[in-house]
């Protein structure tokens, strides 16, 4: 690591929980055991899992614990942990995602101190029996990232509007974020530099309402942002995304997610705010741009 930066960077470490506590417990050990660590933590615990909220405050005391009462979903307790962040720029983490490298926090900031126009920088994630990257001092613009190992800036996301609060929101929280924040000239980057590691084999993608959701919601981040020329390509995205699931022996949830949709839109329709056409063109042209040393 070759910061120079002379005071430990102010980000605050955000944790998205619901009912998993043991796993939530050892991300927050690693997040602490980070030199320097971070300079807050956050925790959201879904659905009134109590259970989960005072076993977090009792092995963390320092750490802040925000509580749902109802479901919200993961972009909805990112919400409300951005909200009360206390610091600009923000590391957000699932329950079962966390730092490769101890010096985590001082590579994010000097990654947002050498490039102040960054809206936000996703990692390199890394999952069981997968060989991390070499963590390479570079970046590249992309049109997407990971919820669970990105850092941002609390601002921009913001303004932006934040994540849309749904409990299942496979394929459509982060995508819709990133269109936004493109919609609004933000740039995003990915950088191999920081590595999360994934603690997951993601085997509950193959569960059916999973499955389900995962193609309802290519529909509705078509609904509720593209303009309407944008459409046929919604329509490629969903029969893609059957494909997908039916070449991955994914059957079951497939047919529920297509009959879904309608009532899906219908029940997110407050949320409908189209971007522009060059936003959507511009998300679909950044989908692999070419590396910067740093």
């Amino acid at each position: 690591m070759g910061g120079t930066m002379s005071e430990p960077p102010q980000i605050t470490a955000t944790v998205a929980a619901f009912a998993r506590i043991a796993q939530t417990l050892d991300t927050l050990r690693r997040l602490e055991a980070c030199r320097p660590p971070p300079a807050e933590i956050i925790v959201h615990v879904d659905a009134a899992r109590h259970d989960c909220a005072d076993a977090v405050r009792a092995a963390f005391p320092a750490a802040r614990v925000i509580v749902s009462e109802t479901s919200v979903g993961p972009g909805g307790g990112r919400n409300r942990m951005t909200a009360a962040a206390r610091h600009e720029l923000v590391a957000a983490f699932d329950d079962d995602s966390y730092p490769m490298d101890a010096d985590f926090f001082a590579r994010a900031g000097e990654i947002f101190a050498r490039f102040p126009d960054l809206s936000l920088a996703t990692s390199q994630i890394v999952h069981p029996g997968e060989a991390p990257a070499p963590d390479r001092r570079a970046l590249r613009e992309t049109s997407g990232f990971n919820g669970g190992g990105v850092v941002f800036r609390h601002s921009h996301l913001l303004e932006a509007g934040g994540y849309l609060p749904l409990p299942l929101a496979y394929g459509v929280e982060e995508e819709d974020m990133a269109l936004r924040l493109i919609e609004r000239g933000r740039r995003l980057v990915f950088t191999p530099y920081l590595r999360v590691f994934h603690n997951s084999d993601l085997a509950h993608h193959a569960e059916p309402r999973i499955n389900a959701a995962s193609i309802a919601n290519i529909a509705l981040l078509a609904f509720l942002r593209y303009p309407p020329r944008f459409y046929p390509l919604a329509a490629l995205q969903i029969a893609n995304r059957v494909v997908f699931c039916l070449q991955m022996g994914r059957r079951r949830g497939v047919v529920a997610g297509l009959a879904m949709i309608p009532h899906h839109l219908w029940r997110m329709r407050a949320h409908r705010r189209l971007v522009s056409k060059a936003a959507v063109a511009a998300k679909l042209a950044l989908r692999k741009g070419g590396w910067s040393d740093f």
